[in-house]
């Protein structure tokens, strides 16, 4: 073959394959606006439904969010005077107690004098009543021992030592 022959050759493939591409191109083309309108679509129909979403939710918002501040507001302005009253109140709280306090150990001391005095009261009594009693009852002794004695026979002339008094005879004025 020839150099002629060949570069027909050749410029035919190249003009074959330059209308290949262009043939290519053109189907990228084709498809290009067919997805571009395809797209269009979409988002129109996205528009159409969103658009009034957006809308409604914006307006919404701005109907709602003086009301959100002032909510806010109000609820801090809440919370500080909840946060005051609490304070006064435990003040008061512990003022309270302290008062409690000093009037049950006032209570506790004049109780615990007063059952102090009953029991020395008592013992006073116990000691009033009991002594006499015991010189009573030391005097009816005598009083039997004696009678018994003259009543009875002359005593025996045993001279065993006798003890002259006894342990219990102590408030005895016999």
């Amino acid at each position: 073959m020839t150099n002629e022959q060949l570069l027909m050759i050749f410029v035919a493939c190249t003009g074959a394959a330059v209308l290949l591409q262009a043939f290519v191109l053109l189907a990228m083309l084709f498809t290009a606006r067919k997805a571009l309108k395809l797209a269009q679509e979409q988002i129109e129909e996205l528009r159409t439904n969103v658009l009034p979403l957006v809308k409604d939710t914006k307006q919404l918002l701005t109907n709602v969010g003086p009301k959100i501040e002032s909510v806010a507001t109000d609820m801090a302005a809440l919370t500080s005077g909840l946060r005051t009253q609490t304070a006064k109140l435990e003040i008061s709280a512990g003022d309270i107690l302290e008062r409690v306090h000093r009037q049950t150990t006032r209570v506790d001391t004049i109780l615990t004098n007063t059952l102090n005095t009953v029991d020395r009261a008592a013992a006073v009594v116990a000691d009033v009543i009991s002594v006499p009693l015991r010189q009573l009852s030391g005097f009816a002794a005598f009083a039997r021992a004696a009678l018994n004695n003259f009543r009875s026979a002359p005593p025996r002339t045993v001279n065993e030592p006798r003890p002259t008094h006894a342990a219990a005879d102590k408030d005895l004025f016999v």
